[in-house]
Order: C-alpha cells, then structure tokens, then sequence
C-alpha cells in the first residue's frame, strides 16, 4: 500500500505497482520556492482545480517549464485546507476515469501551499496578501463558481455585503469580488506591478463579469474617497491589470465511493472522502473525465509559464468568446442543466442513466442540435457539431463519471441567462428567426419552474439542490399541488419578467405563455413530467 505522504523518489516502484504516476521534481523545492516567489495564484482549491489546474501545473513543472508550484486560496471552505491540503502536505491524487472502466492515476505535488483567505483567518490571509505584493507573481486563476462573482442580488440591486465593502474601503472588504479590490489596492500600493487575473468559471464573458465586480467595488471607493483615481486607472489599464476571457470544459464530480474502492484494491491507502460542515465533499484524490479543454485569452501583462506546452489553447479575445459561447451557451451547458432539472424531476442518480433514456436523449439532441446549434459561431479552433456528438456519444454515457444531475442542478437561477438567454437572443437578433419557434428551450424553463415545487413525478417530495435564490422563488410554488387547479400566470408572472433570471422578460419576447402551458402541463397528475416530455417531442421533435 502507498500514501500520499509517501516519498515518491525512494518509494517509485511502490507507486508504479499501485499504477501510479509519479512527479520528475522536487516537491520540497518547488513548494520553497512557491513561497519565496510565487508565480501562479488560484482561487478556489476544489475538486475542478485539483483535477484540471493542478494537473496543468505538474506538466509544466514536470518539463521545466516552471519553477514555483500553484499558491492555492480556499475562500469558502476552512475545513478543505486543513482536513485535505495541509494534511497530506498539499499533495493530489489525480484519477482520470475512462470509459472503458480504466483509470489514469498520476501524484499531483504541484501545489506549493494553499491557505484559508478569510480575514478570520490571519495567518493565511497575510500569505495571501503578501503573494499579491511580490514581483514575481504573474497571474491569477479562478474557480469559485458563478455566485462567487456575485455583488446584485435578483433585482439588479446591490447586496447588503457589497454595500458594506463599498462603504468600509479596502481594509473592510469581505465579499470575494471586495477582496479581490483589496488584494489589488495592496498590489498598487506596493509596486503597482503588473498582473492578470484569469476567471476560469465555468460562464460566459468570465473575465468581462471579474472586471466589472472589481471595478465596482474600486469605483466606490473612489466615490467615497477611500482610494485615488490613479488606483481605478491601473484597474483599467490591460497593460497593468487584464482580465483575460477563458473557456473552460471538464466534467469533475465529486469523488466517488466506487473510485474509493478501486483506490484501494489497487493499493491506495488514502481514499476517504470528507463531508465538510459547508457541505464541500472533497478527498485526498479528485476524479475526472479524460476530455476537457481550457481557452484563454493570452493578455498577460507581467509574463507567463507557456501554459500552451501543457495543453491550454492560447488565442484572442474573440476566438475565445467564440468558443466559449458555442460550449457554455449551446453544446454542452445547456443540455447539462436541462439534465439536472428533469434528472431530479425523474429520480435519476446518475447523468449517464439519463442519457440512456430514449426520451431525455432526444431532448437534449433537439435542444443540441435542433435550436442551439443553427445559432452557433464557428470558433474554429473547435468544431461545434463534433462537440455535440462527442459529448452524446462519448462524454455524457460515461458510467465510469459518477456525475449526479443533483450536483449540476446546484446554483441553476445562476446559470439560466447564461444557457439559455444567449440563444434566445440570438433568435431575437436573426430577422429570418423568431424566438417564438422555440419549444425546448421554453419547456426546460418550464421544468426548471416546475423543479421548484419540490415534488418530483412520482407525487412526492424531493431536495433541492442549493441556490441563493430558492429563498425568495420558493415561497411562489408553496401551494401548489398535483391535480390542482392553478393560476399559471400567477405563480410565474414575476419570476419568468424577471430579466436578472432569465436575460429576457419571457413575455415581452412571446415565451412567457408557452412556459406557463408546459408548466400547468406538467402538473397534471403523476408522470405529467414525463408525458409532457413526450408529447413535446411527439409535437416538435425531429430524430438526430
């Protein structure tokens, strides 16, 4: 049996049995130098990092191609640093699971350090900070999800924390997006040296929703005379700070019990999996699928590792849009959330059964190919249909992926303007098409709202997955029953006009009715959820 602790030099042929890849450098130099010289700060040390970034790194260090691993800055959960990171001394188990049953296995030492960046945390607060004041630090990474950017809440308006750090200055700041101001400030105060600051969340225009978080945050200070202009000039200039767009794709659940077993019949000694306090399910390894891709915009102000030798696809800004677009807004981010919406509805457990369920496979085939993809932008660099037809065919069947739609439903109020609002624009901005020809699209909606009932086809009740908005659109559905006579209209008037939710007011654009029909549809009776699946298809679909 091997450890993550295990020395991976003398131990070698103990690795190799157990299948394991090994690291061809020095883990304690890498993360002494990490700390004398950090190059490459990430934010958010979950499960897509450990598996995607982290691994991006290693190539990298592997061929010489950096020196200092990735400082890591845990923002939300304590427990992931000092029950994960600190306890297996920064190390990663990386498990890349194949369709055909296998894993790749490889030993991650590529994170220097990782910290808690909290305030009530100062020990790892000041490492943080004083990383942001070093020369040598040439950029940031981001994988904190949609609601980390967040500074509005479903109105427009600015929260109560925001507001708090606009007003309390740089010292105060507590929200993500303020203490990114703040890091920035300390950065400007010390040096004013250059930086780029990579969201690599899984959304459109990333980098566009970090910049203008931060310049909120920096522009009240300024109003509020807190800082000085010269602190939101060196915001605003690219050569100073970028924030390069970037596209990001791998599929990385939480790591599963099966994998666990594996681990150790194979001979891995640590496979358990922790259950934080904050609900974070994270382990000692961090399992995957075996495609993925990561765009960036290559606007790098103070220099960079070639990130290009480790598989990243360095181009411009449009290009990178481009492809973001086609993933996030129509060939893969849509049809993953239409599954979590229906997969919960359903009962269902595992995406990859739902793939193999004729009618959810054909609804996503005509959501895919039928509205989604006609308004594509070809990026070039990826052709839109092969991607389609390898996540259908290769990516979303993968029983070895314990990806559950529960985990994709999470944050979907977040996610909806984004997967779906992009291609309805692109049907208002067409004149020879009209949104109103849209029937996927407005019956997933449909099933999105009839997922906030909390009762799933069979008639009872089910969990909801997290979201920050389920506190204000739940108490609409709190009376709403199966059989029961309802106001459709009622009910959704406020949510489906809601452009915050949905980047449309859905009535204005001639959808908001044909919502409300699927809608009541669906709560028909028990299997109304199904049956109107079907009939959808029956009535609009076309064989893919």
């Amino acid at each position: 049996m091997v450890k993550l602790l295990d020395d991976y030099v003398t131990n070698k042929a103990a690795f190799e049995k157990a299948g394991i890849t090994v690291p061809t450098y020095d883990a304690a130099k890498t993360s002494a130098e990490t700390k004398k010289a950090p190059v490459w700060l990430h934010f958010g040390g979950g499960n897509l990092f450990r598996c995607f970034h982290a691994m991006i790194a290693q190539k990298l260090l592997d061929a010489g191609e950096l020196d200092a691993g990735v400082l890591v800055g845990e923002t939300w959960d304590d427990a992931v640093v000092k029950d994960i990171y600190k306890k297996y001394d920064d190390r990663i188990l990386s498990v890349v699971m194949k369709a055909d049953g296998t894993l790749d296995k490889t030993l991650l030492a590529s994170v220097g350090d990782a910290e808690y960046f909290n305030r009530d945390n100062p020990a790892g607060f000041e490492a943080i900070t004083a990383a942001f004041k070093s020369k040598s630090l040439q950029f940031v990474t981001f994988s904190i999800t949609e609601k980390g950017y967040a500074l509005t809440d479903m109105n427009g308006n600015l929260t109560a924390q925001a507001q708090a750090d606009i007003k309390g200055g740089p010292d105060k700041a507590a929200t993500n997006m303020g203490l990114m101001a703040y890091l920035l400030y300390t950065r400007f105060q010390n040096g004013a040296y250059p930086i780029a600051m990579v969201s690599t969340d899984n959304f459109s225009e990333n980098g566009q929703k970090l910049e203008n978080a931060v310049l909120t945050i920096a522009k009240g200070w300024l109003e509020n005379g807190l800082v000085d202009q010269k602190f939101v000039d060196y915001l605003s200039d690219p050569k100073q700070v970028s924030f390069p767009w970037s596209m990001i794709d791998r599929i990385t659940p939480n790591p599963s019990e099966k994998v666990s077993q594996q681990l150790a019949a194979d001979g891995f000694e640590d496979t358990d999996i922790l259950h934080t306090a904050k609900h974070t399910n994270i382990a000692p390894f961090g399992n995957t699928e075996e495609v993925h891709y990561l765009v960036i915009e290559d606007s790098f102000p103070n220099g960079r590792p070639a990130l290009d030798k480790a598989g990243v696809i360095l181009t411009d800004r449009d290009t990178v849009n481009d492809a973001d677009q086609m993933k996030v807004t129509a060939c893969l981010n849509p049809l993953h959330t239409s599954l979590a919406i229906f997969g919960c509805l359903l009962r269902y457990q595992s995406i990859a059964e739902e793939v193999a369920d004729p009618d959810l496979l054909n609804l996503i085939k005509n959501l895919g190919y039928g509205e989604d993809l006609p308004v594509v932008v070809d990026p070039k660099i990826i052709d839109p249909k092969q991607f389609i037809d390898q996540l259908i065919q290769k990516r979303l069947p993968n029983k070895n992926i314990p990806d559950t739609p529960q985990r994709i439903a999470t944050d979907t109020s977040q996610k909806l303007p984004i997967r779906y609002g992009v291609t309805i624009q692109h049907y208002i901005d067409d004149p020879s098409r009209d949104p109103k020809d849209l029937e996927f699209i407005p019956l997933i909606l449909a099933g999105w709202c009839r997922y906030l009932t909390g009762i799933a086809d069979d008639g009872a009740s089910f969990e909801l997955s997290n979201d920050p908005l389920l506190d204000q659109l739940q108490p609409r559905f709190k009376n709403v029953q199966l059989g029961a006579d309802i106001d459709a209209h009622e009910i959704l008037q406020p949510i489906l006009a809601n452009k915050s939710i949905f980047a449309h007011d859905l009535y204005a654009i001639g959808l908001g009715e044909k919502v409300e029909a699927y809608f009541k549809q669906m709560l028909q009776a028990k299997g109304s959820v199904r049956g109107t699946i079907q009939a959808a298809l029956k009535a609009h679909g076309k064989n893919y």
